[in-house]
């Protein structure tokens, strides 16, 4: 399947988890894409490993939460494509804390990397998309946009704006050819929930890992792999008359209530 043959594809937060899982599988059906991120080595790392399967990747290293970084990066994005048919908001960052104890500055990278990246990127993309009259944005937000957890305020909202993003994107460009969806992972064993296990439980985080596992109805956590699925479905023409919904993938989480009856 090569549903990507002749597209380009820019992934913010590409060089790991889940950005790079959707690399692979949309460069392995066909398509060129640029990695997006701040760490150059980790984008550099992506980059080679994805080369050296054979596929066409650039790397190009941008801070989504800079005005000036994300426009250069998009154009010279285009430039490397010669066009920028699907694009995926994938940077994130989550550090914990209440509305209490988070400072403002930490409130604001937050927003500003999940949120107004988000939106930085799908700005300077957008031009690029309505000159060709198509085009397909897919933001990774999560189940933390429809429920949440103790201490992620910031990172929530964030999240659940990027639902708000969605939908406006999908109503004010869906005559333009554009269609923009957005996608809730679960617990998926990837940086992020590494990260967020060592904060729990220092030195105990495959433990953590577990038993987060077996809060979801499938009884395990995620891969990135299956949530690259869906993006790349929703980021593909056979998502052709999808538009304007959030997707999840948390293997049964969000249909869950938290009352279990006795055996």
């Amino acid at each position: 399947m090569m549903e990507f043959s002749g597209k380009g594809i820019v992934i913010t937060g590409g060089g790991r988890g889940i950005g790079l899982a959707c690399a692979h599988l949309m460069a392995e059906r066909g398509g060129a894409v640029v990695l997006l991120g701040n760490n150059a080595e980790t984008l550099q790392d992506a980059e080679a490993d994805l080369r050296d399967r054979g596929y066409v990747a650039t790397a190009i290293v941008a801070d989504v939460s800079v005005e000036e970084e994300v426009a250069s990066a998009m154009q010279q994005a285009a430039e490397v494509l010669g066009t920028i048919d699907a694009l995926v908001n994938n940077a994130a960052v989550q550090p914990y804390g209440t509305v209490a104890t988070m400072r403002p500055a930490e409130w604001d990278c937050v927003i500003g990397v999940n949120l107004r990246g988000a939106y930085l990127a799908c700005h300077h993309a957008l031009p690029h998309m309505l000159a060709q009259n198509r085009g397909s944005i897919v933001n990774i937000a999560s189940v933390q946009a429809l429920a949440n957890q103790t201490r992620v305020a910031a990172y929530a909202t964030s999240k659940a704006g990027m639902l708000a993003l969605t939908r406006s994107l999908a109503v004010d460009f869906g005559g333009s050819g554009i269609r923009a969806n957005a996608v809730c992972p679960g617990c998926i064993d990837a940086p992020m929930t590494r990260f967020s296990a060592s904060e729990t439980a220092p030195g105990c985080e495959e433990e953590i890992i577990r038993r987060w596992g077996k809060a979801q109805p499938l009884g395990r956590v995620g891969r990135p792999e299956e949530v690259a699925e869906v993006v790349a479905f929703l980021a593909s023409d056979r998502a052709s008359f999808c538009t304007g919904a959030e997707y999840k993938v948390d293997g049964g989480l969000m249909a869950t209530l938290g009352v279990a009856l006795p055996d």
